[in-house]
């Protein structure tokens, strides 16, 4: 955990000098917020119409004890936009990296995303074992940014693209028997997502 938070602290003193007396943006996830899983983003301005960002969640929590319901993971996700008009105003278009290492089970994951993750298998384990793995993944994303206050933004974002992943699956109850290793492409959502940001000028 020490290493990734290191390299995410060298990517933001490497483009917090070039995004000096530019536009830097903190925000975060609304919808992330929503899994109880706390997150944070910082996006810096890189001339008119090219951002970086990167932003990452990390959720500990066991939510039921009892039936061993946890969502626990953490996520690092860089990422490059180009905006169609000015840097976090209106439309854009990015590029993205994820990688997450994860211990889930028992999650009812809502039925649209069985319709766009490919065969379905890797959801119907978050649900019915606990999976414990690693994933990276690489993404298209599209999203608009629109101002509230002079200093606040929100943000709408939603990608699509591939993951790779490696889990190993035991059963969902506490101390479950170990069922099997599992490596698999997967093609679906990699963002979803709705942001508040604070802009430092």
């Amino acid at each position: 955990m020490k290493r990734y938070l290191t390299i995410a602290v060298l990517f933001l003193l490497a483009f917090a000098g070039t995004a000096s007396a530019q536009k830097v943006g903190v925000k975060t996830n609304a919808l992330y917020w929503a899994t109880a899983t706390p997150n944070v983003g910082f996006e810096f301005a890189m001339g008119n119409r090219w951002t970086f960002e990167i932003a990452g969640g990390y959720n500990p929590w066991t939510l039921n004890v009892e039936d061993n319901v946890k969502a626990k993971h953490f996520l690092v996700t860089p990422e490059i936009r180009y905006w169609f008009c000015e840097s976090f105003q209106g439309h854009f278009i990015g590029v993205s990296g994820k990688y997450t290492q994860f211990n889930v089970g028992g999650i009812h994951v809502p039925k649209v995303f069985h319709e766009v993750e490919s065969s379905g298998y890797f959801i119907n384990d978050l649900l019915n074992a606990r999976s414990e793995g690693w994933a990276v993944g690489a993404g298209l994303t599209y999203g608009y940014a629109w101002p509230i206050s002079r200093r606040w933004n929100m943000e709408l974002t939603v990608g699509a693209g591939w993951w790779y992943t490696e889990y190993d699956r035991y059963e969902s109850r506490k101390c479950g028997l170990f069922q099997k290793s599992v490596s698999k492409h997967v093609i679906g959502l990699t963002d979803i997502g709705l942001s508040f940001i604070y802009l430092i000028k």
